[in-house]
């Protein structure tokens, strides 16, 4: 009989832990966004039938009201390609002073797919560098300024991730700041307009994203040369705000873009997309726009989480190398019962859950040896 109980109790005591987390994760939670907003390859709309396009996700949203209008497999994890700096932007801006030098070096000219031309021994300014990797989707331009920035690229996708999080873009996940085809690294066309959407109320992101040409300085000084905006939406579409393009051999055409017109300010992500991008982006705006009055939402661009006020607390700031400080607040997350229940089970160390078990295997295997000894004593 106690070795009935003892095991019994042992298993209980085993599973317990295991049983706990898997039950958090079952909790009821709906998409982000809204209950039509999923990754299932379905086109969502009211109102109107959009166009047909070639890529496998997109998303059409109102960036003043946060409406999404139109969508297809929005949180579909997909490879983002350079889409990707428009997180990258929204985690440096705000870090890194404008009008600092920064030096190029061989790891920044020597690093894979698209580039803009930084060079080893060349001086650039921080300005310059974030127009290189908006206009010409600059690896060499975005290693540069991570690099200077404190805790180099390690950092910067840290800090991608948080940023990510915040924003509630939770389909998100980075592990390179390029938006090369990295492994463990995706993201969702709902993510994208997010990122679209948070950049674009920064004047500077804004004004990198729609800016056409800039002149970058050619090695040994010798002049300088045209950098144009892979962007086309800029040069072909009226009321055009850019924003950013992308390609891999993995993740195919990436888009983000967004215009104005009529009063209203709408962005398109695209993901997984053959060639001719540009044109599939154009027509679903100039559909948006054209329906307005008619469409109806279909879900919604959730709002960044709010960071908890400052105190003595929450930790020193962090410092660049510019000497600036940004504080590193962290948002606090109101937690369902069964996420709570998952949060407790997950801060319990593994051996924690091997205790137990092992504790009342000891007192099992101990009793056997005490009735010997009684059993002794009485024959003696």
């Amino acid at each position: 009989m106690r070795l009935l109980l003892t095991a019994c109790a042992t298993t209980a005591l085993v599973v317990a832990g295991p049983l706990t987390a898997t039950a958090a994760d079952s909790g009821p939670q709906g998409p982000v966004g809204g209950e039509l907003l999923t990754a299932k390859p379905t086109v969502v709309a009211n109102g109107a039938a959009p166009p047909a396009v070639q890529a496998s996700a997109y998303v059409v949203a109102d960036l003043d009201t946060g409406q999404v209008l139109a969508a297809k497999a929005p949180h579909a994890k997909l490879r983002p390609a350079s889409t990707l700096k428009t997180l990258t932007a929204l985690v440096l801006l705000p870090r890194l002073k404008k009008t600092d030098p920064v030096v190029g070096s061989d790891a920044d000219a020597g690093i894979i797919g698209s580039k803009v031309g930084v060079y080893p021994g060349l001086h650039y300014t921080v300005d310059l560098l974030f127009q290189g990797m908006f206009l010409a989707s600059g690896n060499d331009a975005v290693h540069a300024l991570c690099a200077h920035d404190q805790g180099g690229v390690p950092a910067t996708i840290q800090r991608m991730n948080a940023k990510a999080k915040d924003l509630g873009a939770l389909d998100t996940h980075v592990t390179d700041p390029t938006g090369l085809d990295a492994d463990g690294q995706y993201s969702s066309a709902y993510d994208l307009a997010l990122f679209a959407q948070a950049g674009l109320e920064r004047t500077d992101f804004a004004k990198y994203a729609s800016t056409k040409y800039t002149n970058f300085p050619n090695a040994g000084n010798k002049g300088t040369y045209q950098v144009a905006n892979q962007n086309k939406l800029l040069f072909n579409y009226d009321g055009a705000l850019g924003v950013k393009t992308g390609y891999t051999t993995l993740a195919r055409n990436t888009f983000v873009g967004a215009a104005r017109r009529n009063g209203h300010t709408l962005v398109v992500t695209l993901m997984n997309a053959p060639h001719g991008i540009t044109e599939d982006a154009s027509n679903l705006l100039t559909w948006t726009f054209t329906n307005y009055g008619k469409l109806k939402p279909v879900g919604t661009l959730v709002k960044p989480a709010a960071a908890p006020p400052k105190t003595q607390t929450q930790g020193k700031p962090s410092t660049t190398k510019q000497g600036t400080t940004t504080g590193a607040p962290q948002a606090r997350t109101a937690l369902n019962p069964g996420q709570a229940v998952k949060s407790l089970a997950f801060r319990v160390p593994d051996w924690a859950y091997a205790a137990p078990p092992v504790l009342l295997l000891g007192l099992f295997l101990r009793r056997p040896r005490t009735l010997r000894r009684r059993r002794h004593r009485a024959r003696v």
